[in-house]
């Protein structure tokens, strides 16, 4: 075991820890702001560390240098952030996104656009890639790596070009992107790869470490088809995917290879590398437990893989670094430790540690000298306050094994406990054992608080996952229902004591509860749910302009026609049997705001009970600190109103 000498680092984003002190229940605040220490990212020597934090209800940039001498730090307002890395050592590049509304003549009223800020330490004003280039709107288009060449960095991206009309001004002619080179010092922008002639080929791009399209890939949404071709424009792999499922990865584990991911064999996913040159492609990681690639930013090349499961464990190909990662995550027995950022010389690392008692901890560890330092914490929650979580498993009606975890109130006895089922979003994703916001705020109010892996769930394999196919609102549904009655067989919590709360695929799944089911909660919280599984459908066709790869993919997931107003709580609005409410934001583009106003409509037709309340300014991912806090007191405080945690006195 590395003996690791633990040293926290005095940063701004950390309070510390007050071990062994009881504490008052925290105020919902402490759960519903957004994250104090959001992300990291180291410079290529390792010298430099970039922080993004939250202050009050800002978001903060500070860069601070291996003596903790803070070397900029600047305000980045209320943003929504998506990523942060370096190019060189003296720039930041931060990712943005904005909701904004699109005019006459597309197929969707609003869009999401990307914007990639450039952040200099050398005194040039911040930047934003491609401003103020009449010829390139939409901000980027996919970020495929920064690049030194010659001693000047490069970034690449994807851009939207206009097409001169007359020599007089601009037009859209194709929403398609093109690939260009940007001088990440002066702007400019230049075109290094074109867009395909037809609108109904996609076309992607992997960089090389000389800045070069070392491959390109095009799909065709009529059939599936799509072709990979080298710098030379050979075809060295090709196929069919109806379903859309396939993606150019990057370059392979040498500068010599590329590799793709395929769902093409019934929707089970396989990693192939295929030499640039031609060849037989090979299959990486030959199982399917992998649920993310681990690449060198530096080189751009592959060098390990996640394995997924319930603590998933970051692996390398290089012996050298799997020892290392190993001794760190002995270092920390019982976290998850989970690879952030390194440096060129993977000597210096980030890592993230989540798991029981840990409100998600930023580490950045020396290899060479077996030390880390913390360097913040997401949650600044400690102690009593964090409630203890654990992985429960049981059997669906049809034998199926499913785990799911579970939060328990600090400092109760895990008996005939009031219980929050809390069903993920996606449904392609999963719950961990780790420190969840969300969960943890139901905790704390003396609630039990179950998140059940349903089928449909990613990190069980795939045939876990394809099981989920065509069984929204029934068994994916009816597993759900399933822990809840196993926690109550063991004793663990009182059945007649539940409510369903969820976002997303999760918020649908609370509608269903009350509608499709009946009997089992008392109340039900949809956020940013989908009540009508028919119109989203279609409306998430419409918006892609009748794409015949969507179509395909959301029928074989999902289903068609008549079998999805059969699953969809919209149209049984006069079965829900507890109080609903819905939350949603306004600037939504994943699940319009249309679907919460569909259900509420729909519920005072039948005359039933439910709030409706709007957030405006948010998105999806409640992205923004004050909307996110709003919808978290009321989700609470609606499950306190029709599910006290603490059952009324006897008479």
């Amino acid at each position: 075991m590395m003996g690791f000498l633990v040293r926290r680092l005095a940063a701004m984003f950390m309070i510390a820890a007050m071990a062994g002190v009881a504490h008052a229940t925290p105020p919902i605040e402490t759960y519903g702001r957004l994250p104090g220490f959001e992300r990291a990212a180291l410079s290529p020597s390792g010298d430099r560390i970039a922080i993004i934090g939250v202050t009050g209800d800002q978001r903060r940039l500070v860069i601070i240098d291996r003596d903790k001498k803070v070397l900029t730090s600047a305000a980045v307002g209320n943003h929504k952030l998506r990523s942060i890395s370096w190019a060189g050592e003296d720039k930041v590049l931060i990712q943005t996104s904005a909701t904004v509304a699109l005019g006459y003549g597309f197929t969707t009223s609003k869009t999401e656009l990307t914007n990639m800020v450039v952040v200099s330490l050398t005194g040039k004003s911040p930047w934003a890639v491609f401003s103020g280039n009449r010829n390139i709107t939409g901000g980027i288009r996919g970020f495929f790596g920064a690049i030194e060449r010659e001693g000047r960095w490069y970034g690449y991206f994807g851009g939207i070009t206009l097409e001169n009309n007359d020599g007089m001004s601009n037009r859209l002619g194709s929403t398609r992107e093109e690939l260009y080179e940007v001088d990440l010092e002066t702007g400019k922008a230049k075109r290094i790869a074109r867009r395909p002639d037809s609108d109904t080929i996609r076309r992607d791009w992997t960089i090389a470490a000389d800045g070069s399209v070392a491959a390109s890939m095009d799909f065709t949404t009529a059939d599936g088809s799509w072709t990979i071709r080298n710098r030379d424009r050979q075809p060295i792999a090709s196929g069919k995917a109806p379903t859309g499922g396939i993606d150019l990865a990057g370059l392979g584990r040498t500068n010599e290879t590329i590799l793709y991911y395929s769902r093409e064999n019934s929707g089970v996913g396989q990693l192939f590398e295929v030499p640039l040159a031609g060849g037989q492609p090979v299959e990486v990681i030959p199982d399917d437990s992998s649920n993310r690639t681990l690449f060198d930013e530096h080189r751009r090349l592959l060098i390990g893989y996640t394995r997924d499961g319930d603590m998933p464990e970051d692996h390398f190909f290089d012996e050298r670094l799997e020892k290392r990662m190993a001794a760190a995550r002995k270092a920390f027995p019982g976290k998850i430790v989970r690879l952030i950022d390194a440096n060129a010389a993977f000597d210096r690392v980030i890592v993230r540690t989540d798991g029981p008692g840990d409100p998600q901890s930023w580490w950045v560890i020396d290899m060479n000298t077996r030390r880390a330092e913390q360097l913040g914490l997401s949650y600044a929650m400690f102690g009593e306050d964090v409630g203890p979580m654990r992985m429960f498993r049981y059997k669906a009606a049809d034998g199926l094994e499913i785990g799911g975890v579970l939060t328990l109130p600090p400092g109760r006895d895990a008996k005939q406990l009031p219980v929050v089922i809390l069903p993920h979003g996606g449904p392609q994703s999963r719950d961990y054992p780790v420190f969840d916001w969300w969960a943890q705020a139901y905790a704390s109010r003396g609630y039990a608080v179950f998140q059940p892996n349903f089928r449909g769930s990613t990190g069980m394999g795939d045939a876990f996952r394809v099981a989920g196919f065509g069984e929204w609102g029934r068994k994916m549904q009816t597993d759900i229902s399933d822990g809840l009655a196993a926690l109550a067989k063991e004793g663990i919590v009182d059945p007649k004591r539940a409510c369903i709360v969820g976002a997303s695929y999760g918020g649908y799944a609370s509608l269903a509860g009350v509608t499709l089911q009946q009997g089992l909660y008392r109340c039900a919280v949809s956020v940013a749910g989908v009540s009508d599984v028919y119109r989203m459908s279609y409306t998430d066709v419409r918006e892609s302009g009748g794409d015949a790869t969507l179509t395909r993919a959301l029928k074989a997931e999902i289903g068609s026609g008549r079998d999805l107003k059969l699953v969809s709580p919209a149209r049984f609005a006069e079965r829900a049997d507890a109080p609903i409410l819905l939350i949603h934001g306004v600037d939504d583009i994943v699940v319009p705001f249309e679907q919460s106003q569909t259900m509420a409509s729909a519920l005072g037709r039948a005359g039933k009970q439910y709030e409706l309340i709007k957030l405006v300014g948010e998105d999806h991912w409640l992205s923004r600190s004050e909307t996110r806090l709003n919808m978290l007191s009321a989700a609470v405080a609606f499950v306190e109103k029709h599910n006290p945690p603490n059952p009324p006195a006897a008479h």
